[in-house]
């Protein structure tokens, strides 16, 4: 059982995920056509080839020692946030996923998790528009599936546990209905280490980055759309990344990242979500 989470990193060694399956996210062919164009996915995805795609993707996970709580919904990451108090449970920015949170917070439950709170009312929170920047700030992108009101309440649930939260705004990009979080164009590789999506990046983010001495590694345009940018740090300079963006990898490599590769061709590039997406980490070590 799963009692404790924490960690409030997005880099140190990976304890505890939370995660999806790819036959418990798609279901049958049936299913998948009904649902695939209205989220927005970028092809049909074929569940045949999907499960033990999925099953080599968490191979690098079993292998790293990391312990797995299985979900039964959708991308793990987008509806809760973890500090060092719980589990804070969000409220979906897009319509389709509205009744996510509610499904991860019965699991949790279950596994003895610790709920800290939760966004209600007219405010909004994704969670893959919030990420670690050290254990005591806190990154959060103001977007269309994250609000003000959501960010307020925010800041309230973790007030006792951070310093800072920079709010982060986000450009319309493709629009509203677009896969695009805050983690479409950051990733922590280590403390002092993040990589980035340069052109998308707002400039007093980036700023906030390089003043506290954080080096970037960009990911060359010809490897955004492919999730070059979306990359799951397993440990400080350890990360796993979808397989066909050998320049991002090279880049990692020469600063010293060791690189885990995984096919994601329908788990991740149909979807638009990354290794990150695919997981909600619950217990880190300390960053």
């Amino acid at each position: 059982m799963l009692h404790t989470v924490g960690g409030q990193s997005e880099v140190g060694k990976l304890r505890r995920v939370a995660v999806k399956h790819a036959r418990d996210a798609f279901g049958d062919a049936a299913a998948v056509e009904r649902q695939w164009r209205d989220l927005r996915y970028l092809a049909r995805p074929d569940v045949t080839a999907a499960t033990p795609e999925y099953e080599r993707f968490l191979a690098p996970l079993d292998a790293a020692g990391v312990e797995t709580l299985h979900l039964p919904f959708d991308y793990p990451r987008d509806a809760s946030i973890v500090c060092n108090r719980g589990v804070i449970l969000c409220n979906m920015g897009k319509p389709q996923r509205r009744t996510e949170p509610a499904v991860q917070e019965a699991a949790f439950r279950a596994a003895g998790i610790p709920i800290r709170g939760r966004i209600t009312g007219d405010g909004t929170v994704e969670g893959g528009d919030v990420c670690w920047i050290d254990e005591r700030t806190l990154a959060v992108g103001r977007g269309y599936r994250t609000n003000e009101a959501g960010i307020r309440q925010l800041r309230d649930l973790v007030r006792d546990c951070v310093d800072e939260v920079i709010v982060v705004p986000l450009p319309h990009w493709h629009g509203p209905e677009d896969v695009f979080h805050l983690m479409s164009i950051v990733s922590p590789i280590d403390r002092d280490l993040f990589l980035v999506y340069a052109p998308l990046m707002p400039v007093p983010f980036r700023e906030a980055l390089t003043s506290r001495r954080i080096a970037l590694v960009e990911v060359p345009d010809a490897e955004f759309d492919t999730l070059g940018c979306n990359v799951l740090a397993l440990a400080p300079r350890d990360v796993l990344m979808i397989a066909g963006n050998p320049e991002t990898r090279a880049r990692l490599e020469r600063t010293g990242v060791t690189v885990r590769e995984f096919a994601g061709r329908e788990i991740c590039l149909k979807g638009g979500g990354g290794p990150t997406c695919l997981t909600r980490p619950l217990m880190r070590d300390g960053g």
